[in-house]
């Protein structure tokens, strides 16, 4: 079952909308999501799927800003509709909304290139805050919990092999932000502490995301890691 929005045409949403598609196979819980979501003048819920192989389809035709994503679906789960999303269509900020809250389960979805997640147990404003964040580019993690994550991912996941050039590409200043970034500094204030502004902060994130091939900054910060450019000591 996919649901449209009957007033919403592609590409003609108004540039100050943040569009959102929601995908997950219980619609009690859509409708609990519909409800929080329009509560914003500025949010748009312009379709909703019911299975992964309609949330592909219909993120790829419509191009929201925003997918909220459940993981256990029909016909194909979050995860992998996480991953067919960001290979066609990288510049959608997945947030996953999920019952799992083991590192396993958080490390697979972010790995996948999601933005960020949420439990179930969440609502109301976390869920509004949340959406802005992925939009805003930042990671919806807490500095303890990504922490978390990224020891578990150093300690049980095999390292992806980079080219020799990657981490020499990083420049100085694009390694400095990535460093504030992993401390769980949101873009605000690492655009204050550098006295840059937040556009130019997204900027160089945008950078480093295509350097490393990555599409999130808690992705980016692992795989950093892994080739050494960063180490634990940074996090701290």
């Amino acid at each position: 079952m996919v649901e449209l929005s009957s007033e919403f045409v592609p590409g003609r949403a108004q540039a100050s909308n943040i569009t959102i598609m929601l995908a997950d196979d219980h619609p009690l819980l859509r409708q609990a999501l519909r409800n929080v979501l329009e509560t914003q003048t500025d949010f748009r819920i312009i379709a909703e799927a019911s299975d992964g192989e309609e949330a592909v389809r219909l993120a790829v035709e419509l191009v929201p800003n925003v997918v909220i994503m459940d993981i256990g679906m029909p016909r194909l789960n979050g995860l992998e509709a996480t991953r067919q999303i960001k290979a066609k269509c990288p510049g959608i900020a997945i947030l996953v909304l999920t019952v799992h809250d083991d590192s396993e389960h958080i490390l697979s979805i972010l790995e996948a290139g999601a933005a960020g997640y949420l439990t179930k147990s969440v609502f109301g404003e976390e869920v509004i805050h949340a959406v802005r964040g992925v939009v805003a580019g930042e990671a919806v993690l807490s500095a303890s919990v990504s922490q978390q994550i990224i020891k578990y991912a150093l300690r049980h996941v095999v390292t992806k092999r980079l080219p020799l050039d990657t981490v020499e590409r990083i420049t100085a200043r694009e390694l400095g932000i990535l460093r504030l970034a992993a401390m769980g500094m949101s873009n605000k204030d690492i655009a204050q502490k550098l006295n840059l502004s937040e556009r130019t902060v997204k900027g160089y994130l945008a950078e480093i995301f295509s350097k490393l091939n990555v599409g999130s900054r808690t992705e980016a910060v692992i795989t950093a890691l892994r080739a050494g450019a960063l180490t634990l000591d940074d996090l701290k």
